[in-house]
């Protein structure tokens, strides 16, 4: 039993409200419950009851034992002095308010319904399932889940939005600057996106704004900054690179970071770091002002034209410069681009709509569900259990479902656990 399942109870009023009592004996009438306070004080805020026919207008405290009333020290509070009603499930201790009355208690205990509990138990005591409601939740409505997907599709994108947020009030709003090293990251993947990030801020990125009409010039920069341009090789391009980026180094007064933080290791060639680099300085060199042409296309296969670009024909043969590979051209595929949209593009995009106050939906919709399913270990649970996942955006509400309420058991927080319990 927990404080969340009492707070459940009292909200969708999951008890018997006839021939409520408090444990004095006097009859309790609920006329409202009260708004549902998520901050510190009182559980429920402006609740209207009829205690003994006496009309009482305040705050309802919720609890599992009276006496944690004082465990709390909720009696030298004085945003409990307006309390009307105790509810608890145990009984163990009199509170008294300040003007030494007696607290009218209600134990819920003695009046909630069976079934409420008897789902609430069922869903809690399966420790042993994947989520707890797996098989359980086939029962559920279609018209309840999809509509649960989307306000879980919105709360990642919210929760994404804030994480950005920080990193655009570290670059004083600049949205261009955080989009270049939300991008590096993401072009690191999750082996490299770490190290690609410390690449990206290695720097300040009014550096980059000046050299990147230049391809010699910013390949140097990023080429430089990882720690690729440090070891003397044969061959023009890097020696080119290695002399370019000397220049930039005393006149901006650069601090590479170290190349042994990249790994090669069990790493597909497509996927090497060195790859990665030289299409990150393709698209910054094709594209100026690329967060503004982002904000202005609405559509997936307007993105992929935009990620259509070449890398300079050193690496057409290459993988690392010290070695000649078989020529491939090493675009960006439509894959790939696709995780820069999920990852990066549709949230930055999203908290930059936030900020001017006007979010449009129905766009970051449409190209998800354009978009297939990611794939990994729990998509592919969730479709074990019988929940299909079609698209990208499916897959984004179920990954924020798994990790922010099945794995934190916040079920009676959940459309489908609240679903379940009440059925």
């Amino acid at each position: 039993m927990n404080e969340d399942f009492l707070h459940y109870v009292w909200k969708y009023q999951l008890f018997s409200i006839h021939n409520l009592k408090t444990t004095s004996k006097e009859e309790v009438a609920i006329l409202k419950v009260g708004t549902h306070n998520n901050n510190s004080g009182p559980d429920f805020l402006n609740a209207q009851l009829k205690i003994d026919d006496q009309l009482w207008v305040g705050n309802v405290e919720i609890h599992l034992k009276s006496s944690d009333w004082y465990a709390h020290h909720h009696e030298i509070d004085e945003n409990y002095d307006a309390v009307i009603l105790h509810v608890v499930w145990e009984d163990d201790a009199t509170v008294y308010m300040k003007n030494n009355k007696a607290l009218p208690v209600l134990v819920l205990k003695d009046f909630v319904l069976t079934s409420a509990l008897n789902n609430y138990r069922n869903l809690f005591s399966t420790k042993q399932n994947w989520i707890p409601c797996e098989k359980e939740i086939g029962a559920v409505d279609n018209f309840t889940i999809e509509n649960w997907k989307e306000r879980l599709f919105f709360e990642r994108l919210e929760r994404k939005s804030i994480e950005m947020n920080r990193i655009l009030v570290d670059n004083q709003n600049d949205f261009e600057a955080v989009l270049f090293q939300l991008l590096a990251k993401n072009f690191g993947l999750k082996v490299n996106g770490e190290v690609f990030f410390s690449l990206a801020t290695s720097f300040d990125f009014s550096i980059l704004r000046k050299v990147r009409f230049d391809e010699y010039q910013l390949a140097a920069l990023l080429f430089g900054q990882a720690g690729f341009l440090e070891e003397l090789m044969e061959g023009e391009y890097h020696q080119k690179l290695k002399t370019t980026y000397s220049y930039l180094q005393h006149k901006y007064n650069l601090e590479a970071i170290s190349k042994v933080q990249f790994s090669f290791f069990r790493m597909r060639p497509p996927n090497f770091p060195t790859i990665r680099i030289a299409q990150l300085v393709a698209l910054y060199h094709i594209h100026q002002n690329l967060f503004s042409k982002m904000m202005k296309i609405e559509t997936l296969n307007d993105f992929y034209k935009l990620f259509e670009i070449d890398i300079h024909p050193f690496w057409k043969n290459h993988y690392t410069f010290d070695t000649i590979s078989k020529l491939s051209p090493k675009k960006l595929t439509k894959p790939f681009v696709d995780l820069l949209l999920i990852n990066t593009i549709i949230p930055l995009k999203f908290l930059y709509q936030k900020n001017r106050g006007e979010v449009n939906e129905n766009e970051f919709l449409d190209i998800l569900k354009k978009i297939k399913s990611e794939k990994n270990s729990i998509i592919s649970k969730f479709d074990e259990i019988g929940i299909t996942v079609k698209n990208a955006y499916e897959s984004q509400a179920l990954l924020e479902l798994k990790n922010n309420y099945c794995a934190k058991k916040q079920c009676l927080q959940c459309a489908i656990g609240i679903k379940l319990v009440r059925k």
